[in-house]
């Protein structure tokens, strides 16, 4: 199978996964301040990306097919979150602290700004 099929089934699954999940738990938390449905979402994506990664590392069980479907695919549209993580964390273990506050930083304040932006102009050009 294509490396670019599997890697759209997984993500075809991933998204499906994560609308059903948040929305599963908005209704059964039925908090509407906070977005915990997302929360939830990130956080066991967090924890899965670490469990498989160590996974991989320890016993090795991923082929790169497979890798594509479950880390690029499932865990990609499931959650970017969860890669953002994985790689400070993967930065931290390698005693690259300035890398990872760096990451952190950058994708934190950047992501929070690009949003700005992209609000701030449309809204220019469509009103």
């Amino acid at each position: 199978m294509s490396t670019f099929l599997l890697i759209g089934t997984g993500g075809f699954l991933g998204a499906v996964l994560r609308y059903t999940l948040s929305n599963h738990v908005h209704n059964w938390t039925k908090i509407t301040q906070f977005p915990v449905g997302t929360l939830a979402v990130n956080l066991l994506g967090c924890l899965l990306i670490g469990a498989l990664a160590q996974l991989a590392e320890a016993r090795d069980i991923f082929t790169p097919e497979s890798s594509s479907l479950v880390f690029l695919g499932f865990l990609g549209a499931f959650t970017t979150f969860s890669t953002f993580s994985s790689d400070s964390f993967n930065l931290y273990q390698d005693g690259q602290s300035i890398l990872f506050y760096l990451n952190i930083g950058t994708n934190v304040i950047l992501g929070l700004g690009a949003v700005w932006i992209g609000r701030n102009l449309t809204a220019y050009f469509v009103h």
